[in-house]
């Protein structure tokens, strides 16, 4: 126990120092807690619930002299009076608790104490009071009539340990009588095991007793329910029924979590990285424990079949094994004696805090590209979820806690457009990682780069592929399938447009008979290949896209819009569905559809005197008609490339050929970040290149490799030093330097 001693050698209680909290509970916590550690017990002496709390000492509880025997001169024998004022004088220590903008700021009014710590705090009658059960038999009881000391002795029957006092069963009984029947559990006052430990029991005991139909908050290491009243549901696209419902946080809410993290940063950037880089191995494991759960959350908010969401969490489990490597490419340089006696080095430093926003495409994916990289290199993070899947980033949330992450390092706040400008306009945060729609991608970096924060922002993405009449037929069709439907088009690896050059019949007609063997069912049932797309705003979306595509030319070869799965009649389902003669004006190709929807375009060798399909049948030999032939190739390639380099939202783009002039030519040309070459766009790996170019990305370092896990959650400082020997000191003795 921490008591200092004054200069009379008498113990002297400290009182707590002052702070700033998110809410009233986290501030009596820390100042109870500190009591404890002092030889003192606090109690709540007034408060006004929204506004004030006044804590005093509760002195121990030390009674003296219960009963007072009257004189024996007096004559009257075995009398017994009540003592009045049986407690020691009150104590003169006083805390005060007031709410200023939205905190709860702590003022110690008097620090002093007028007795004697206590030497074991597990001696005071608070250090063990009363269980919601033993709250439960005090209410039975005292409608049966006892009275507190009876039903006393009757609780310690049960728990010999019991020490609670008739005080507290009178608080007791006045609450009840109040008709409060939800009387606070009293824990113990003595000192628990680890705060790890803590944070994470806290934590757990939170979440059960939350209200499950209602998403929290994660404010500074506790789940919090929102104070708002406004909320969005939460629904399966499979059943249409409701899964849980996110609130609409108010500003107060993003405010306290921006002070956790900022009141967390200190801490944990001054954490020995190799302490950081256990949590994301620990991190790791229970990601991989619970795959198996992340993925049933994904499938019941996204609709995505579970293979894929088992996937999606593999995908992302990949940035949390790479953050776990970080110290090694986080290391700076040393460069000596750059003059005489002079060193410089440059040391990478964490930024602060930083701030999240995900889309609906990847409920698991994103946010580990996010937050494990960032609390990886010391910073403290902010995420908000998409409103539309929010579980699966809860949960992750709940299994770094358990890996031993401290309260406030990473907290997350649900929203709409309110917490987006909050994160954007908020001078404690230092950087924004976005992924999402287009025009939110450009008000976010717009927005944010104004108050000069880092800013990475990838946002809606067409991905366009070009079949050669040479390309290997079934390795092709199987490509264009799986990811022209694959997710149910609803990811930024989709491809939504073919341009096929030359012949479009033999490929049409395979692809056709590929895409109706597709089997579309909810994500949880075996056999499911497609699932359901998001909502019925986004099936709604996508079938008036494809009816205006109709009415503009495009040709509907397959219609999937009418697709039926039994036991799931309310499900937002569509099946594949295929549309040809598309051209570049229709408003299905210049939006991003995210369905899964296939456009097809043909580019034909105008210049060519003899046609492809000839060429392939007969296998002409001889050396002009090669020429001629890979002439028209390269003219119908530079078509396809106009097209593909005209549409400002593309971001990658693959072709299909067994040439590799024609392949190198479409690579070197085309202007998108990713090219593939004969398979289709994949998302990278946590460690290599960035992918993102054009309007589909804006802002300073890019989401993925090196540059984004590193670079951009870090900043650089160069140090020179030069330190002053012996032999460099001046003629009178002193030293010329530092």
């Amino acid at each position: 126990m921490d008591v200092q001693n004054s200069i009379d050698g008498t113990p002297q209680m400290l009182p707590p120092p002052p702070g700033t909290f998110i809410d009233r509970e986290e501030l009596i916590k820390y100042v109870g807690e500190f009591a404890v550690s002092q030889g003192y017990v606090v109690t709540i002496k007034q408060s006004k619930r929204d506004k004030v709390v006044v804590l005093g000492c509760d002195r121990g509880g030390v009674y003296r002299n219960r009963r007072k025997v009257t004189d024996e001169s007096s004559g009257v024998e075995n009398t017994r009076q009540r003592k009045t004022g049986s407690r020691l004088t009150n104590c003169p220590f006083e805390a005060v608790g007031k709410k200023e903008e939205g905190l709860w700021v702590l003022h110690i009014r008097t620090g002093t104490h007028n007795h004697e710590p206590l030497r074991n705090i597990s001696e005071h009658p608070s250090a063990r009071r009363l269980s919601e059960n033993e709250i439960f038999l005090i209410k039975e009881m005292t409608e049966a009539g006892l009275k507190p000391r009876q039903i006393l002795k009757r609780l310690r029957q049960t728990n010999p340990e019991l020490r609670s006092t008739p005080k507290h069963v009178y608080n007791v009984k006045a609450k009840l009588r109040q008709g409060n029947t939800t009387v606070r559990n009293f824990k113990s006052l003595a000192p628990q095991t680890t705060a790890v430990e803590n944070n994470f029991q806290a934590a757990v005991e939170q979440t059960r007793q939350r209200n499950s139909s209602r998403v929290p908050n994660l404010i500074g290491g506790r789940f919090v329910d929102s104070q708002s009243f406004a909320s969005i549901d939460v629904v399966n696209p499979a059943t249409e029924e409701v899964v849980s419902r996110v609130p609409l946080s108010i500003d107060e809410e993003f405010k306290a979590a921006a002070f956790a993290a900022k009141r967390a940063l200190p801490s944990w950037r001054s954490t020995p990285i190799t302490t950081r880089q256990r949590i994301i191995f620990k991190l790791q494991d229970l990601i991989r424990r619970d795959i198996d759960k992340l993925a049933m959350t994904i499938t019941a908010e996204h609709g995505k079949v579970l293979k894929d969401a088992y996937d999606e969490v593999l995908r992302g489990l990949e940035v949390v094994e790479n953050a776990c490597g970080l110290a090694i490419v986080q290391m700076g340089q040393f460069t000596p004696n750059i003059s005489k006696g002079i060193d410089s080095y440059s040391i990478r430093e964490p930024l602060g805090v930083c701030a999240g926003i995900c889309p609906f495409e990847f409920p698991a994916m994103i946010p580990l590209w996010m937050f494990p990289a960032a609390i990886a290199c010391g910073n403290t993070f902010i995420l908000k979820p998409s409103e539309q899947v929010p579980g699966a980033s809860m949960m992750l949330a709940e299994l770094a806690m358990e890996a031993g992450l401290p309260s406030g390092v990473l907290n997350i706040v649900h929203g709409n457009n309110d917490i987006l400008n909050a994160i954007c306009d908020h001078e404690d945060i230092k950087a924004i990682s976005f992924v999402g729609p287009t025009p939110a991608g450009a008000f976010v970096h717009s927005r944010a780069s104004a108050h000069r924060k880092r800013v990475q922002s990838n946002t809606g993405i067409k991905n366009l592929a070009v079949v050669m009449p040479d390309a290997n037929m079934g390795a092709t069709l199987n490509a264009l399938v799986a990811a022209g439907f694959g997710g149910g088009g609803q990811k930024c690896a989709a491809i939504s447009t073919v341009v096929f050059i030359g012949s479009l019949s033999p490929w049409e007609d395979k692809l056709l008979e590929r895409a109706r063997q597709i089997k579309v069912n909810a994500g949880t049932e075996e056999e499911a290949e497609l699932g359901p797309v998001s909502s019925k705003q986004a099936k709604e979306r996508i079938c008036q896209l494809i009816q205006k595509s109709i009415e503009s030319g495009a040709r509907l070869v397959l219609d999937g819009r009418l697709v039926a799965v039994a036991g799931y009649n309310q499900g937002n389902f569509m099946g594949p569905t295929i549309l040809s003669d598309v051209t570049v004006n229709m408003d299905c190709y210049k939006e991003e559809i995210s369905g899964p929807v296939l456009l097809c375009m043909q580019v034909c060798n105008l210049n060519n005197d003899h046609s492809l399909d000839v060429f392939f049948v007969v296998m002409a030999i001889t050396i002009q008609i090669l020429l001629t032939t890979l002439h028209a190739q390269a003219d119908s390639v530079d078509e396809a490339i106009n097209i593909i380099n005209g549409n400002k939202y593309v971001s990658g783009a693959s072709i299909f050929t067994i040439s590799g002039l024609i392949a190198r030519k479409f690579q070197s040309e085309v202007e998108v970040g990713q090219v593939g070459i004969n398979a289709p766009i994949s998302d990278p790996l946590p460690f290599t290149s960035s992918f993102g170019s054009r309007p589909t990305f804006t802002g300073d370092v890019n989401i993925d490799g090196k540059a984004g896990l590193i670079h951009f959650y870090t900043q650089m400082k160069r140090v020179t030093q030069q330190w002053i020997g012996i032999e460099n000191t001046t003629a009178d003795g002193g030293n010329s330097g530092p």
